[in-house]
């Protein structure tokens, strides 16, 4: 014999009844309220949450596919963390000390 679940009754007469602070007089949670916010349970302190997802760039870079060699860029991981930027800045500096020697890129014409 089954059990009679009993319906969820919701009394809101008590809940506009309790004290507390109208909306309208609550401040609103800012980003830097949360940022400064100390999470606890039960009197246990908690870490502060990570925000999810990648950090937002600079909007200095560009994603893009290249293909090198393998031998280089194994030379590159072999250096270790990092070995993207350490190649960004090889080639930021080939740039520099080849100022003026690249040539506008021509098309083939179609024909």
């Amino acid at each position: 014999m089954k059990k009679k679940s009993r319906a969820f009754k919701s009394d809101f007469a008590k809940v506009d009844a309790t004290r507390g602070m109208p909306d309208e007089e609550l401040p609103e949670i800012t980003d830097d309220m949360l940022d400064r916010a100390v999470y606890s349970v039960g009197g246990t302190v908690l870490p502060t949450p990570r925000r999810r997802g990648r950090p937002s760039g600079t909007g200095k870079k560009v994603a893009t596919t290249i293909r090198f060699d393998r031998d280089v860029v194994a030379g590159f991981r072999a250096l270790g963390r990092g070995w993207q930027t350490r190649m960004n800045e090889a080639l930021r500096d080939w740039l520099s000390t080849h100022e003026g020697e690249t040539k506008p890129r021509q098309t083939p014409r179609a024909g």
